[in-house]
């Protein structure tokens, strides 16, 4: 069944992935259901349910965002969503898949050992916290309703490189985010190009993607300490 989905699923998507993805998608599956049972990695189970509302929702993104030889990073990845989801569905980019918690890190890199997959990088890391090296290299910075947006422009803008994206997953209704977080886009070095609604195939949930493109340099006095980014927004 989870292959039926999934092929209706990228029919209606307009993508096409490559012969080994629907193989991967359910080791993914299996190994998600079975660790979920100790770690609560999501609320989503089932077959039907993980296609459509993990892998399709996240191979959306491949609808109007160019990863296809970009360099990406994943900002609080939890159990792989949406990096490594995507991943499977354009295996030539590279990911980096960060998260905070060191077991779900632990998770992504075991998954990534049983898919077989090349150019990925699992880092136990907090964004904010994220050496030199991580800092304005990337094509794109992806997040899943991880905070609000304002926050997550913080932790995921600085990651990005000038003339590349910042695309954070959301609700149908964030009008009133996107607009809050105006300030900080523009502070951090962004510009709103457009917010895209989707449809998830074979389901009535509407989701939002909001793309943010770099412009310029974020101010090296980005990402702020945690406790700061959380106890005052920009």
């Amino acid at each position: 069944m989870l292959e039926e989905i999934l092929k209706d699923g990228f029919s209606a998507l307009h993508i096409i992935p490559d012969a080994a993805a629907y193989e991967r998608y359910w080791i993914y599956f299996e190994y998600l259901e079975e660790m979920n049972q100790v770690m609560n990695l999501t609320a989503i189970s089932g077959e039907e349910d993980v296609a459509r509302l993990h892998f399709l929702d996240c191979a959306a993104l491949l609808s109007f965002a160019e990863l296809s030889g970009k360099r990406v990073i994943d900002i609080g990845s939890g159990a792989g969503f949406p990096g490594l989801a995507l991943k499977i569905a354009c295996p030539d980019m590279d990911i980096t898949l960060l998260d905070s918690l060191d077991k779900r890190i632990g998770f992504l890199k075991k998954l990534c050992e049983k898919l077989s997959l090349s150019g990925v990088e699992c880092v136990h890391m907090r964004a904010e916290e994220a050496p030199a090296e991580y800092r304005q290299s990337y094509d794109y910075a992806l997040s899943r309703a991880v905070a609000r947006l304002s926050v997550l422009a913080e932790l995921c803008m600085p990651f990005v490189k000038k003339g590349g994206y910042f695309v954070a997953m959301k609700g149908p209704d964030c009008k009133a985010e996107v607009d809050e977080a105006k300030r900080a886009i523009a502070l951090l070095g962004g510009e709103l190009e457009c917010v895209e609604n989707y449809g998830v195939p074979g389901t009535d949930i509407v989701h939002a993607a909001v793309i943010v493109r770099k412009v310029k340099d974020s101010p090296a006095r980005y990402p702020r300490r945690w406790a700061q980014i959380k106890k005052q927004p920009l």
